[in-house]
């Protein structure tokens, strides 16, 4: 990325003001130091602006760059020195949005051991699978999963809340750290909608770039206060901490998402940004919004698509301050859609940032036209560095493959269409269901809906809608369907509409196609 790019976005977005020069020259050191990865970004943080609130989160804890800093540093030399870590070993970390997370990742990082990022949501015997496939040593944990950890291997040292406190609390005294021999990486897990997740290795940063790439298409700035809703042990919750690290923003944090809590929040704490997933948005639209409005300049999503009609509902209640970033834990991030891009077309993935190449191509690795669907190859400097398992995804002239199908309008909009092995071929037609989706939730009495592919005996296969649908409202399945045919061509048409309370999702805001397929058996 060229050097002007770069240095002019730093300055719009106010990391370059002159500050006292000892402090400037200690967050430079501390970068030089100590790197990019979260541990580095979070020692300059604290050199530069030690006593602005790091985070906030729901339990009154308040910590400064400083304290959160000790705390962090504290706890590692206690993992050495107790339980044994050293650089290379793998620390799972099973904990919701809390500053307590946060700290046993910077604690992984500085000893250059591995921060395997654990869903929540998964099952005791996934956790377990987990635990085996990622040769954890240690588990940080949440008390509330407590019954959920008793089936890991005996090798595996379990740490909950009390026992983060006592290991911070008992650090001894004079044990200096120093950057570790290797850096430590983040493994992500996938989202695991269709079975146990593949850990994926994400690279550490090696300069301005990827931060760069991000802030100069959404307007973020230097001491936001920002409310991470999204998990942070998701690609994008984990990427929205790295940004605030940066940035050195004040963090406010919930464990759980809750629509009105969340936006009292907002309210609460003046807060300038939020990053969270679709789901979210739809949710706080549920709740009446506060008066005064919150002070938001930034809504970013990322995770899932936007449903249609979800971007300009938003918009109409909180201005026009969404970006939608197109993503995924592979490929970090592929193209960003501001608001004059979903005012345009609300479905849009948008455009490749600064940096980012994306091409759509087709099966002998040939670009598509405008219009045509293809392949979705993204490059940039984040790509992933494999899967733990060793697997890796195909690539092409330096692209990598998301796995998703898509295609470019006339004025380089990018359209994801969904994943390649999502597509639904009835009667020899391809069909998305996102298209059927995302008409079905334009629907008034829908709250929300998922079109998924089941077995058909003349067809191969046939579409199958789930409809949730607001309090009190009623639709007949019939018109339903008379509905998708008026828009849609006949092989479009769902053969059956199941109404649902609420759609089975992952932490994430993922629906669970695999969970909605058990209605067939």
């Amino acid at each position: 990325m060229d050097l002007p790019f770069i240095v002019a976005t730093l300055t719009r977005r106010g990391l370059l003001t002159p500050g006292r020069p000892i402090r400037v020259a200690s967050q430079l050191g501390a970068l030089r130091k100590w790197g990019w990865s979260l541990a580095g970004e979070l020692r300059q943080a604290a050199a530069r602006d030690p006593g602005r609130t790091a985070v906030i989160d729901e339990q009154g804890v308040e910590l400064t760059y400083q304290e959160l800093l000790d705390r962090a540093e504290r706890l590692a030399r206690s993992m050495r020195a107790g339980l044994g870590v050293q650089a290379g070993d793998r620390i799972g970390v099973l904990c919701r949005n809390h500053h307590g997370l946060i700290e046993a990742i910077v604690a992984a990082m500085l000893l250059g051991a591995d921060a395997v990022l654990v869903n929540t949501g998964l099952s005791a015997a996934q956790l377990t699978t987990v635990a085996e496939e990622q040769a954890l040593r240690v588990l940080v944990h949440d008390a509330e999963f407590a019954e959920r950890v008793l089936g890991l291997p005996a090798e595996v040292h379990r740490v909950d809340e009390r026992g983060q406190e006592e290991l911070i609390a008992g650090a001894l005294p004079g044990d200096q750290l120093q950057p570790p021999e290797r850096d430590g990486r983040t493994i992500v897990l996938t989202s695991g909608t269709t079975g146990t997740p593949k850990g994926a290795r994400r690279p550490t940063p090696h300069g301005f770039g990827p931060l760069v790439s991000i802030i100069d298409r959404i307007p973020l700035h230097t001491r936001d206060t920002v409310l991470i809703a999204a998990p942070l042990f998701h690609t994008w919750g984990y990427a929205a901490l790295q940004v605030a690290f940066a940035l050195r923003a004040t963090i406010v944090l919930h464990r759980r998402f809750d629509p009105a809590t969340t936006l009292a929040a907002l309210a609460t704490h003046r807060c300038d940004a939020m990053f969270a997933v679709p789901v979210m948005l739809q949710r706080l639209l549920e709740v009446p919004p506060p008066t005064p409005r919150p002070p938001l300049k930034v809504v970013a999503v990322s995770g899932s698509a936007l449903p249609g009609g979800l971007a300009p509902k938003f918009m109409d209640v909180y201005g026009d301050v969404l970006y939608n970033l197109y993503g995924s834990t592979e490929v970090s991030w592929a193209s960003i859609a501001g608001p004059a891009d979903l005012r345009q077309a609300p479905t849009t993935a948008g455009r490749p940032p600064h940096g980012t190449r994306l091409e759509l191509l087709d099966h002998a690795g040939e670009p598509v036209p405008d219009g045509r669907v293809g392949r979705i190859f993204v490059g940039n400097e984040m790509l992933f560095e494999g899967y733990t398992s060793g697997a890796h995804r195909e690539t092409h002239d330096g692209l990598l493959n998301t796995g998703d199908l898509g295609r470019v309008n006339a004025d380089g909009l990018l359209f994801v269409d969904g994943r390649a092995d999502d597509m639904i071929v009835s009667g020899g037609e391809n069909v998305f269901p996102s298209e059927v989706e995302d008409l079905l939730a334009q629907l008034p009495q829908v709250r929300e809906a998922a079109v998924i592919g089941v077995p058909d005996p003349e067809y191969g296969q046939r579409l199958a809608a789930f409809l949730a649908l607001h309090p009190g409202e009623t639709l007949d399945p019939q018109a339903v369907r008379e509905y998708v045919r008026h828009y849609l061509a006949r092989f479009s048409v769902p053969r059956d509409v199941i109404f649902v309370k609420y759609l089975p999702r992952n932490a994430t805001g993922k629906v669970l196609s695999r969970e909605l397929r058990r209605y067939y058996g």
